[in-house]
């Protein structure tokens, strides 16, 4: 059998966008081809939102970006003011960064298959691609959802609502017990994070137990809540701009707040910026590979300023936050602060 000590022994390492300024390098890009001068165009882009002072930004992010070392630029990005809204799947915001805040951590593994999984199974390592986490680590995280539901008024509330409710669980315990944490500067900074399918990941265990235990009065997770909500940012912004890494259901949700602001007021504004990180391409007429200019058609995102990348979030998007952070342009915008809209 493995050793579990021995297979988790080196650990993903975050990277630092403030250590480096990639402004030369992405700027060269602009004069190359391809996804180089992508990428170019779309830090242009995401740099052309921060300056532009009606603008709110709202990030959205999808697949194994915090296991992967992604996790301090959104920190970064949340604590300078480049983001005012986070949309997410759960495994992210749950199984990563809440995980990392209790005081755990995801190991690299030596390549993808250097351990048989079965053999991994037996000790309880679960891998994503290159990366081990510690299921019996999870399950505290599991539970630790469970012991906050249980805390709670048995009523419906928003993922933002519950989110926020962890924020207050950090700042109880003394802040997050490893690095850094999204959800514990977003608690602090008054952004607010929505997790449109919220039980798809530790969460969802935490809320079996709860629902288990409790039966008639528990507290519960309400999608509908979730749209009206961020359709109310859409609805207190003069324009909105998007930075999407992945696509899924972030993606969806968030360009679908166009629609849901036009049905409660008329004639809302599409997106007015749009860029997307995505290896997805549109030739299955799947959503994470959608084109921008295809949003466009469903009235969702202006094609003014769109751009996708078709790039590995791991390379693309430390380029892209590390231009803007360096370029300066968020220094002169002043917080939305959106969480107040919903805290009474």
């Amino acid at each position: 059998m493995l050793n579990k000590k021995e297979v988790l022994n080196k650990t993903i390492e975050h990277i630092d966008i403030k250590k480096y300024n990639v402004v030369s390098l992405v700027e060269s890009f602009g004069s190359m081809a391809f996804q180089a001068r992508n990428l170019y165009s779309a830090a242009n882009i995401y740099d052309m939102m921060l300056k532009d002072k009606d603008c709110s930004v709202i990030l959205t992010l999808a697949g194994s970006l915090f296991s992967a070392g992604l996790k301090q630029v959104v920190v970064d990005l949340v604590e300078n003011n480049m983001v005012d809204a986070i949309v997410s799947t759960g495994a992210i915001i749950v199984d990563q960064d809440f995980f990392e805040a209790l005081g755990f951590k995801h190991y690299i593994a030596p390549s993808p298959y250097y351990y048989d999984d079965n053999d991994l199974r037996e000790i309880a390592v679960d891998r994503i691609y290159d990366t081990y986490i510690d299921e019996d680590e999870l399950r505290i995280c599991d539970e630790t959802i469970y012991k906050i539901a249980n805390s709670l008024e048995p009523r419906p509330y928003s993922s933002r609502e519950f989110i926020y409710e962890m924020g207050k669980y950090l700042e109880k315990n003394g802040g997050p017990k490893s690095e850094s944490s999204v959800v514990w500067s977003c608690y602090k900074k008054n952004v607010p994070i929505f997790v449109p399918a919220f039980s798809d990941c530790s969460a969802g265990f935490g809320l079996v137990m709860h629902l288990n235990e409790k039966r008639e009065k528990y507290m519960s997770i309400d999608s509908g809540r979730d749209f009206y909500e961020l359709t109310q940012i859409k609805l207190n912004s003069k324009d909105t701009g998007l930075f999407m890494i992945g696509g899924g259901v972030p993606k969806n949700f968030t360009q679908d707040i166009v629609v849901a602001a036009d049905i409660l007021t008329e004639n809302a504004p599409m997106h007015k910026y749009a860029i997307q990180i995505t290896v997805a391409d549109e030739r299955d007429g799947a959503l994470s590979g959608s084109t921008l200019k295809e949003a466009c058609s469903w009235g969702k995102v202006s094609k003014s300023y769109e751009q996708m990348v078709y790039a590995e979030a791991t390379i693309a998007m430390p380029l892209i936050a590390g231009y803007a952070y360096h370029k300066g342009s968020w220094k002169e915008r002043t917080p939305k602060e959106f969480q107040k809209l919903f805290i009474k």
